[in-house]
């Protein structure tokens, strides 16, 4: 995997998070994977700060790597929670 590609735009609607990456890629993932981005107000969301690691929520302590979205990885902080081709 190419370590250099990077989010440019992160976008919400109701059910899922779309990220716009520097290689033309574009990645539409469910809010389902992340329960604090599901349980967030809109605005909460939009205060995303993208860096060249990934993706973070400063009020919502949630970070997101871009490699993770790529590999089909969502939250990995809980049991329970979503795993890569179970």
């Amino acid at each position: 995997m190419n370590s250099s590609v990077r989010a440019v735009k992160v976008d919400f609607d109701q059910d899922s998070m779309r990220v716009d990456l520097s290689d033309g890629r574009v990645l539409s993932v469910p809010l389902a994977w992340f329960p604090r981005l599901l349980r967030a107000a809109s605005a909460e969301r939009e205060a995303v700060t993208i860096s060249t690691r990934g993706l973070h929520w400063e009020a919502l302590d949630e970070d997101i790597s871009i490699q993770g979205l790529l590999a089909g990885h969502g939250d990995q902080t809980r049991p329970g929670s979503r795993q890569a081709a179970e």
